[in-house]
């Protein structure tokens, strides 16, 4: 084995993977990239997808004694996916011809890993490539124009990775409105505390963004005491199209011809009218479905959402501020309301010019822009509107979601950037692999595996899927889960005997576990850094 080299290819090869034999069982792990010399493209980079371990001489009756003296015939073997080399022009080009068997194969060196995955832009920092020390970084006008999505289970970082996202987009000084149903992000006004060991580790310093967050509340202050302003929409002669955002879906047409006969009569009467006056108006009608429309309108007026006084649009998008629309204490079907009067307002005034381009941020995205067949959001159409047309007047869109299958697929799909963490439902994984762009079924078996933190990121940007170790929060995390026991608080029940600390004379100790063998070969230094937290390591 040629010094520095961690293979040798052998067998079949191919332009696109190859096999090649490991020579030392802790030099290479499953997810490192490597780097084979080709004789007419120079230095290919490719990325090791499974490695498997065997041995001819083991046989079924030693495995049965449960002893074995002898690794050293251990045959491991790893199978590679080509990813390739730049060109003269910069493009990304696969061999045209096969690698041949006996050649050598060494781990690659973070200068090709960068420059040949693309990771060379210096706008946004997210993190680290898993494994290495390179930064991860996005391109702001990309993100934004191209749309983004954050998909995970709950618990696996979701929240966490999307503050780091909106960190960066302000000190990029991007406009953002940020529609936040649980409060979480109002956090990002206080700096972080107690984490100075994660960023010296991503050469980050704590901050707090402070003035630059404006949190507004469509409810009371009582119910949102942090809450900067009240949030209010326009409550002054009110379309029925407008008011027809507020129907559930079990209303019928016959309701809606009771709103447009009101409205219809008023607009003739005076020049301008209240919700009040609707109601008033609508109580004139003679059929009996008028009180469900009546009920649904004083439902509405007694959440005093509605105002001559609207909080203007051009007040929530301003250069390098992010304002919040903080939902707690709104009912469900209020918010999709909120949501889609004000997102359809942002969309206009942006297409008018009359704030700054920018980015629209959702979080719970299924529950304001469902899939077909789940239910139904009237602020779904606007969303899908923004995310297909969006991007000519540089609106752009971060979605975020922890039930990927219930999101509507027009919106996925327009998405440039995916940001995945673990997924476990298979029909949210089977979601993922049918309508986003660059994965596949390995993409599918490491989200099932990523640990909290880790991230997939696919991208137009960058030539393949990668795995990204998010890095620190500068600001404080507002979305961390409540505790329900503390270990400290945990008391003996009464008639329960404290359990004593002596071990019994007689009482036989738990087995422990069988002594760690030592490498059947001398153990190189271990390169997999971050890896092994991943992938586990292949020389134990």
């Amino acid at each position: 084995m040629v010094r520095g080299s961690v293979g040798v290819i052998f067998g079949e090869t191919g332009t696109l993977n190859f096999k090649f034999l490991i020579s030392d069982s802790t030099a290479v792990l499953r997810g490192h990239y490597v780097k084979i010399w080709h004789e007419t493209d120079g230095w290919i980079l490719a990325q090791v997808m499974s490695i498997v371990r065997s041995s001819e001489k083991y046989s079924l009756e030693e495995a049965k004694k449960g002893q074995r003296k002898d690794r050293n015939d251990d045959r491991i073997v790893a199978s590679a996916t080509i990813i390739g080399s730049r060109d003269d022009r910069g493009l990304l080009r696969a061999p045209m011809s096969p690698f041949s068997p006996g050649d050598q194969v060494y781990l690659a060196d973070d200068t090709l890993i960068r420059d040949t995955l693309g990771l060379v832009g210096d706008d946004m920092y997210i993190g680290l490539l898993e494994g290495t020390g390179i930064p991860v970084h996005l391109n702001v006008n990309s993100l934004v124009q191209k749309h983004c999505s954050i998909l995970a289970k709950t618990g696996s970082g979701k929240s966490y990775t999307a503050g780091v996202i909106l960190e960066e987009l302000l000190d990029h000084n991007v406009p953002m409105l940020i529609i936040d149903p649980h409060s979480e992000y109002s956090s990002l006004k206080e700096s972080a505390s107690g984490n100075e060991g994660d960023l010296k580790k991503y050469g980050i310093k704590s901050k707090g963004y402070g003035s630059r967050i404006q949190v507004y509340t469509p409810a009371d202050k009582s119910i949102n005491p942090n809450a900067d302003h009240l949030f209010r929409l326009n409550g002054v002669n009110l379309t029925p199209s407008e008011l027809m955002t507020l129907f559930p879906d079990n209303f019928n047409s016959t309701h809606s011809g009771i709103l447009y006969e009101a409205v219809h009569r008023l607009r003739a009467d005076v020049e301008t009218y209240f919700l009040d006056d609707i109601i008033r108006e609508v109580s004139n009608n003679e059929s009996k479905a008028r009180w469900n429309v009546i009920n649904l309108l004083e439902d509405i007026n007694q959440l005093d959402i509605l105002s001559p006084q609207p909080t203007p649009v051009e007040e929530l998008m301003q250069d390098g501020k992010a304002s919040i629309i903080d939902l707690k204490g709104v009912p469900p079907h209020i918010q999709t309301m909120i949501v889609a009067q004000l997102c359809d307002t942002l969309f206009e005034a942006r297409k008018l010019g009359t704030i700054p381009p920018g980015m629209l941020v959702v979080e719970e995205a299924h529950n304001f822009a469902p899939e077909r067949g789940y239910s139904k959001s009237s602020s779904s159409e606007i969303l899908r509107t923004i995310a297909s047309e969006g991007r000519k007047f540089g609106l752009g869109m971060l979605v975020i979601s922890q039930r990927p299958a219930r999101v509507d697929k027009n919106v996925l799909s327009q998405c440039g950037s995916q940001i995945i963490l673990k997924i476990t439902n298979p029909n949210d994984l089977k979601s993922i692999s049918k309508g986003l762009e660059g994965v596949n079924s390995y993409v599918e078996e490491e989200l099932l595996r990523l640990p909290p933190g880790i991230a997939m990121l696919v991208s137009n940007d960058i030539e393949r899927p990668i795995l990204v170790d998010i890095r620190a929060r500068k600001s404080r995390h507002g979305g961390e889960s409540v505790k329900i026991l503390n270990k400290s608080s945990r008391k003996i029940s009464p008639g329960t005997k404290k359990e004593s600390k002596t071990e019994p004379v007689n009482e036989k100790k738990s087995q422990s576990p069988p002594p760690k063998r030592k490498p059947s070969r001398n153990p190189k230094k271990d390169s997999g850094g971050l890896f092994n937290k991943l992938f586990g390591s292949e020389s134990k």
